[in-house]
């Protein structure tokens, strides 16, 4: 009769459940049972870690084996509990001390010859490892430097079950040659990357070189929507003609936008590596990620979901990032009000038979729109032959209520030839622009230092109404706008939001109704006299 026990962790989305992996052997006819509520993937585990033990030059056990997954209520799903089921048999049969790997939380997948191959989710895995209280961790070499990225965790990355037998017998851990000659891809890597993920949700790839917003042509007003919208963590419409610009817009926002933190990195970073769509070579996702998911992409793509565990979508790969929707009227309505609950939440809840998982989804929206279904509605002479009712049909397909929660809305214009050949039409480059959004944001952040917020997309109305007041008289237009039914209370909120944003960029302690008078003109269309120009004071 043996017993041993070690741990491992079972994924929820980003969240992790420490699992107490329990291996007893008992006699009589050699069987091998896993029970705790294992997946297809993990009851395959049977074959691939008794494979894995004999060719590691370990003996088998013939006796009645159970392997236990504790609690037993939690599913479980994946490859990552092949290691720690290794460790808890060989040590149930003394081939290893107990004492040795009962305070080791073990994640990773072995393969028939004994190597160890790496698994999507490491850093969430790690993270929950080490909120529960444990300080080492065994985890494939190749995912070592994602788990070495948690605070006050000892990593073990180990390339077989020879090396992680030898290290916990106190032996010097054999040397393991590479598995493909240099140069050709290592197999091994495949287990980080899920096919088509990235694809699907049409994440881009951060490049050493990125767009430029010198390259964008006129747009002035849209120039300073695309600030605002980078300072303050807004969303933006933008609606214009085919050919104006909208989309090369959207492409350079990520450019302006600060370098996350590292609690945005580790945020993001963890999504990513559930979503299988972490680059080998790559622990830490350092820039904001930008999503451009194509107009016919499902609402599963989007939200996330899947059969069983659902998986993030484009709204939580996009997190602390950019979502960009071009041709928005093309999507779904489906689809499009099902990003109502993230834009107000910062966080998506998806429930399927399988269990109910919370992602993050806190991100900056940015619509694109022609006028019309042939895109010439608002150019003169150019022979829109849409009928009204064809382009209020159109414009409808976005609704109220996902409008009223886009805090900027601006018109693209035609490019002009002078703007297109001349030298007047360039504007300034990204780095120019980034500076002054940083500077913004740590102005932002100082005054939100004691507070759970920020930027100021994230302030709740109420505390920019009562705890953060505007300039005396500041509201009289927009309480005007209000009477009128221009404004919901909702839009109000937004509408100081973008104010304050607009105040931080100008360098002031508060909004003035020059601020005001800018946030309203950004959402109503309404000119308040007021100049969009960047860098211009408002």
């Amino acid at each position: 009769m043996g017993f041993a026990r070690t741990c491992s962790v079972a994924l929820s989305g980003v969240d992790g459940v420490v699992v107490e992996v329990q291996a007893d052997l008992e006699p009589g006819i050699a069987a091998f049972t896993l029970v705790g509520l294992p997946d297809k993937t993990l009851v395959e585990s049977r074959d691939r870690v008794r494979a894995a033990v004999v060719n590691s030059g370990a003996e088998w056990p013939q006796k009645k084996l159970t392997v236990g997954l504790s609690p037993a209520s939690v599913p479980k799903s994946g490859s990552g509990f092949d290691l720690a089921v290794a460790a808890a048999v060989l040590a149930a049969a003394e081939r290893l001390d107990p004492r040795a790997i009962a305070d080791l939380v073990l994640i990773g997948e072995l393969g028939l010859d004994g190597r160890t191959r790496p698994v999507r989710g490491i850093l969430p895995a790690v993270l929950a490892a080490a909120d529960a209280g444990h300080t080492q961790v065994v985890v494939p070499e190749q995912c070592a430097a994602e788990a070495a990225l948690v605070p006050g965790i000892a990593v073990l990355g180990v390339r077989s079950l020879r090396q992680l037998l030898a290290v916990l017998s106190g032996e010097q851990p054999p040397a393991e040659p590479a598995e493909t000659a240099p140069g050709r891809p290592a197999p091994a890597l495949a287990g980080l990357l899920l096919p088509g993920a990235a694809h699907g949700s049409g994440l881009a790839r951060p490049t050493a070189d990125p767009p430029d917003l010198a390259e964008v042509a006129g747009q002035h007003a849209a120039r300073r929507a695309l600030e605002l919208a980078a300072a303050g963590g807004h969303h933006l419409f933008l609606t214009g003609p085919p050919g104006a610009g909208k989309t090369m817009l959207a492409e350079r926002l990520p450019g302006i936008l600060p370098a996350l933190t590292r609690q945005e990195s580790l945020e993001v970073t963890a999504v990513h590596s559930v979503a299988g769509i972490l680059p080998p070579g790559e622990p830490l996702v350092t820039r904001a990620p930008y999503c451009a998911p194509h107009h016919s992409a499902t609402l599963q793509s989007l939200v996330g979901g899947g059969n069983g565990l659902p998986r993030p979508g484009a709204v939580s790969l996009a997190h602390r990032g950019v979502l960009f929707l071009d041709e928005a009227p093309e999507f779904s309505a489906r689809v499009l009000d099902a990003l109502r609950q993230p834009l107000e939440s910062g966080h998506v809840v998806i429930a399927r038979a399988a269990g109910v998982i919370r992602l993050p989804a806190r991100f900056s929206l940015v619509l694109a729109a022609n006028p019309c279904p042939c895109g010439r509605h608002t150019l003169h002479g150019a022979g829109c032959e849409c009928p009204p009712a064809l382009i209020r049909r159109y414009q409808a397909r976005l609704s109220g209520p996902l409008l009223d929660r886009v805090d900027l809305r601006v018109g693209a214009e035609p490019v002009t030839r002078s703007d297109l050949l001349g030298r007047t039409g360039r504007g300034e480059p990204s780095a120019a622009v980034a500076d002054r959004v940083r500077e913004a944001r740590d102005r932002a952040a100082a005054r939100l230092a004691d507070t759970p917020w920020r930027i100021n997309a994230e302030v709740p109305g109420h505390e920019l109404r009562t705890r953060w007041r505007v300039a005396p008289g500041a509201l009289d237009q927009a309480e005007r706008d209000m009477e009128r039914g221009l404004l919901t209370a909702r839009g109000l909120d937004r509408v100081l939001r973008v104010a304050w944003t607009t105040a931080d960029l100008q360098g002031r302690d508060r909004p003035g109704p020059q601020d005001i008078a800018v946030a309203l003109e950004l959402r109503t269309g309404i000119s308040r006299g007021t100049p969009l120009t960047p860098g211009a004071p408002s």
